[in-house]
Parts: C-alpha cells; structure tokens; sequence
C-alpha cells in the first residue's frame, strides 16, 4: 500500500526526527525530514509530498502557521499534527483549517502507525480515482464516431445537445450502423459519466430472463435461484441503461417498462420490497416502433414515454463520403491490435466499396476490413481480398441507362474483359458490345 507515497517530518527534535524516519522508511514509505517550517516549506516549493507528519511547537514559524501556508502551496497535501496534550485544542483548530488528523505527545507507536496507514490509503485512493476519471473522460476517443459526412454531422450535433439532459432517447437505424456507440457517446459526455452505461441486449433475451435481468430476483424466486440478483435497473443508479432492441420486448414486459420509467421504482422478481434507481433509459430499434404502434404491436404511451428525443442513423449507402475515413480507421485499428505495420488500400478496392450498398452497414464494413487483413498479404488490401461482388449494386442505379452501363462492367470485370465471352453471356454480337463500352466509356480496371 506505501509504495510510492512519500512523507515529510517536520520536528525540531532530531531525535524524532531519527525514529520516525527509520519506522517509516522500515514500512515502506519515501521519507524526507526538515527541523523547521521554513526549511520544510523550502522542500514543499521544490517538490510534492503526499503527508506531511509535522510538529505544531518549534522555534521560530509554529506548526500552525505552516500548516496555513501548506494549504496555499499544496491544497492536496495531507497534514497531520503532532501536538503536546495541552495544546489539544490547538490540533483542533488545525482540523477545522483542514488538517487530516493529530496525534498526542508521547505517541503510540501503533497508533501512529495506524494514522499514517489511513492517510496513505487516502493519498492512493485519490490517486486511483484520478485514473479511474481519466480512463471513463477517454472512452469518449477510443471509440470515436467517425465521419464528417452531413448525415453524421447531425448524429453528432444532435448527441452533443442531448447529452446534458436527462430525457428518454430513441435512436433508430438499421442493423450495424452504430446504434450502441452513439448510446455509449450520449452517455460519456453526459453528467452521469462516472456512473455505469448499463446495456441489455432485449432481444436475446425470452420474458421471463428479460424480467429477471431487469429487476433482478430474490432468492428461490425460481429454480435455479441460489441467490439474491440486482437487476440492471438497479446496477445502472445514477448512469444510464441502455435497451437495445427494445421494438422485441413482449407486451407484458412493454407494461412493467411503462410503470418502472415514471416511478423509477421496481420490485425484485420474487421480492416485496419497493427498489429506487435514479437511472437514464436509452433505447435503440431496428424496426419502425410508429407502425407498430399503429398496429397495436407496441403501446401507445410507452412510446411517447421512450421517444422524447429521437436519433436517426443513416444506412452507409447513404453517407458513402464516410467510407474512406471508417475504412482507414479500421485499418489503423486492426493493423495495431495484430501488431502488423500499417497497409493501405488500393484505390480499385476503395472505389468498389464506395459503389457497395453494404447492407450491414459500418459492422459489415468493419468485418470486411479485418477479414481482408488476417486473408491479404503485402502492404495494401487489395480487390481481389474482399469478399464482395465486383458489381455496382443494382439499387445504386438511377435509371434504365443506368442499370446497363453497371451490369455490362459487372459481365466484363467477371470474365476479364473477355469480348467474345461477355458478348456470349450478355446475348449480342461482339460490334454492339463494343459501342455500348464506347457508349458508357467503360475501361478495364488495370489495377486489378
């Protein structure tokens, strides 16, 4: 526990000073001793000391006064006071300038002991909060959201003005555009931070675990029960509770939803006893609650209770600027976590994926990039690694001219810009396919 915590004796007594810095130095500590206030005042202005162990009676500058002075130097310092019983109230009067503690002459060893190891227990919890804070403040850029496209831009114009409140979100999109992370982004930069992000995944769940998981269940509250459960609601007090998929959740649990989400209040499964949570609830579908709503298939008023604020994520067929980005993110993320250097990719294969419809969205992208990684060799991903059709997708046309341009490069690119083949397979006769490549001014990827 001492290690790395470091100690200042101020004392006049040479003899103290001797006894108290082979104890403490026995138990681990980095010890420095000063015989005045002024020279340990000196040693503070040139270095941090996380405990100060300092003599309120010397000649010259009194504990008091330095401890005064300390808190202007080091507000974080902690300073406990030696003191001759007479002057007890004296050390009190330190307490109430914020000393830590004090401790009477002729001492204790033990109870001294016992002091200094509580002071320092102080000093590294402070310490591991500090890290703590700063590993939660950086979520905010391990997973960053990447894309400057119009589209994202209002996805992240519209997080950063919710984030500061405390009402319900929707956030809506289809499966694989991000939903979790813009969950996980609302929440980080949010007041409620250094509390749990607390995520059920509704769908994989049938009612009755659903109901468990949520609520949490007492003991023999059903087979299997061998002990007291929280549920998430109750994990999540003072963070935010994410349900993901909530448009599969059954009307039953729609209810218990309903009732739990205007009075933040909820019994265990199996339990009698009224549990509050002070949580923020953020949801995301996949599906088109509004039409379910409309079909009796979700209620009414949960709806309207979920969907205060609604986030919609665009498809990535709809923000085909972004591609480059999230595929060089991607890239830097896989090569780093295989330890593998950096590679690029060929642009004959970038331009493919930005011609892709990517129908499971960033997810697909992701998995396409880490797939071409493990399966490429060199120093670039190159078309040939990924695993998608050659072809612009036929949703990606705007018209009939259109659809023939793309399925006449699909035949040409498949059969490696054998005429005579393409020519077979496309039923015309070799002229035709040659003005129609003249037509659309089609070329064969030398690249490839």
């Amino acid at each position: 526990m001492t290690h790395n915590v470091s100690l200042l004796i101020v004392d006049d007594e040479e003899s103290v000073r001797d006894s108290l810095y082979n104890w403490f130095i026995e138990d681990g500590f980095e010890v420095a001793c000063a015989e005045n206030a002024k020279k340990a005042l000196s040693m503070l202005e040139a270095g941090h000391f996380d405990i100060i162990l300092a003599d309120i009676k010397m000649p010259g500058m009194d504990g008091m006064e330095m401890h005064r002075r300390i808190r202007t130097l080091d507000p974080d310092a902690i300073v406990i006071i030696m003191t001759a019983f007479a002057s007890v109230e004296t050390a009190v009067q330190a307490l109430k300038d914020g000393a830590f503690d004090y401790i009477t002459k002729p001492f204790d060893p033990d109870d001294l002991s016992h002091l200094i190891r509580n002071a320092a227990r102080q000093v590294e919890m402070k310490s591991e909060n500090e890290v703590l804070k700063s590993r939660i403040v950086s979520l905010e850029n391990i997973e960053d959201i990447v894309g400057n496209s119009p589209e994202m831009m209002k996805v992240l114009k519209d997080v950063e003005s919710v984030s500061q409140s405390n009402s319900s979100v929707i956030i809506t999109g289809e499966s694989g555009t991000g939903k979790e992370l813009i969950a996980r982004a609302i929440h980080s930069n949010s007041s409620r931070k250094f509390f749990p992000l607390v995520t059920v995944h509704c769908g994989a769940l049938s009612e009755d675990l659903l109901e468990s998981e949520l609520f949490g269940h007492e003991k023999g509250a059903f087979t299997g029960a061998m002990f007291n459960r929280k549920g998430r609601f109750e994990i999540a007090d003072g963070g935010t509770i994410f349900l993901d998929e909530i448009g599969t959740i059954s009307g039953k649990m729609q209810i218990e939803l309903l009732r739990v989400l205007e009075s933040k209040q909820f019994v265990r499964v199996g339990g009698n006893k009224e549990i509050h949570s002070d949580f923020r609830v953020i949801c995301a579908t996949n599906r088109d609650l509004k039409k379910m709503v409309d079909e009796k298939a979700f209620r009414e008023d949960l709806y309207y209770r979920l969907n205060v604020v609604n986030i919609s994520i665009p498809p990535l067929r709809e923000r085909a600027g972004d591609i480059q980005l999230l595929v060089d993110y991607f890239i830097k993320k896989y090569c780093n976590s295989m330890s593998r250097d950096l590679i690029t990719i060929e642009p004959a294969a970038l331009k493919r994926m930005e011609q892709y419809d990517f129908p499971g969205n960033v997810r697909e992208l992701e998995n396409m990039i880490e797939r071409a990684i493990v399966i490429g060799n060199g120093k670039e991903i190159r078309l040939k690694d990924l695993p998608i059709s050659t072809s612009v997708p036929v949703s990606s046309a705007e018209s009939l001219q259109e659809l023939e341009k793309n399925h006449i490069q699909q035949i040409l690119d498949k059969l490696d810009w054998n005429i005579s083949r393409s020519a077979k397979l496309l039923k015309v006769d070799r002229v035709t396919l040659y003005n129609k490549i003249k037509k659309y001014n089609l070329k064969k990827d030398k690249e490839k």
